[in-house]
């Protein structure tokens, strides 16, 4: 797949929410506050203002939608697992996500993304979650560039037998120097084809 133009649609709010859609598939990106899922969007996409980006986690409060190729639709939902939010906060979060999960018509893929140096119970808990809606997901670690590379095929094994799926199943990516993202764009694109699970 080659991602040849991308452009902000829209944002929800826990108290504006619509979850209607655009009528194109959408492709939702969930993962932890800290993970990096803005800096992701933005190097897949080319676009490195597409989504806001910022060095404190839990920025993203809202359900972002981004058109891409003008062909199926990026949905940024807010990071879990933040803990300097109030217990509130976080459930406001957590509410929208499952709203967006449970309303979406138009959802053929989720993309998970778990930072390669440490998962967390909530990854696990989330990719367990997602697991129970029957739409194929795509693990994918980010932040590759910040371990060693004689350290990654480990990573990937502790990845894997964390969230219980073989190792073919996790992909790893790094934002700074892009190593990977081929692979999940064509990932992306097989998605977006049949739906098939990755």
């Amino acid at each position: 797949m080659r991602i040849k133009n991308a452009r902000f649609l829209r944002s929800e709010s826990a108290i504006t929410k619509n979850y209607a859609g655009f009528n194109v598939p959408e492709i939702a990106v969930v993962g932890r506050s800290n993970v990096g899922k803005s800096s992701f969007i933005n190097m897949i996409t080319n676009n490195g203002k597409l989504a806001k980006t910022s060095s404190t986690p839990g920025r993203t409060r809202l359900v972002n939608y981004f058109m891409i190729n003008e062909s199926f639709v990026l949905v940024d939902l807010p990071g879990y697992g933040y803990a300097k939010a109030s217990k509130s906060e976080q459930a406001v979060w957590e509410g929208m996500i499952t709203d967006y999960f449970a309303e979406s018509k138009n959802l053929v893929g989720i993309i998970l993304l778990v930072d390669i140096r440490h998962t967390s119970e909530n990854d696990r808990q989330m990719f367990e979650y997602l697991y129970t809606y029957n739409i194929p997901v795509l693990i994918v670690a980010t932040k590759l560039d910040k371990i060693k590379k004689s350290e990654k095929y480990q990573k990937v094994l502790n990845i894997s037998s964390f969230l219980k799926v073989g190792k073919e199943n996790v992909y790893t990516i790094s934002n700074q120097t892009r190593e990977g993202k081929e692979q999940v764009l064509a990932k992306l694109e097989q998605l977006l084809e049949n739906g098939v699970n990755v």
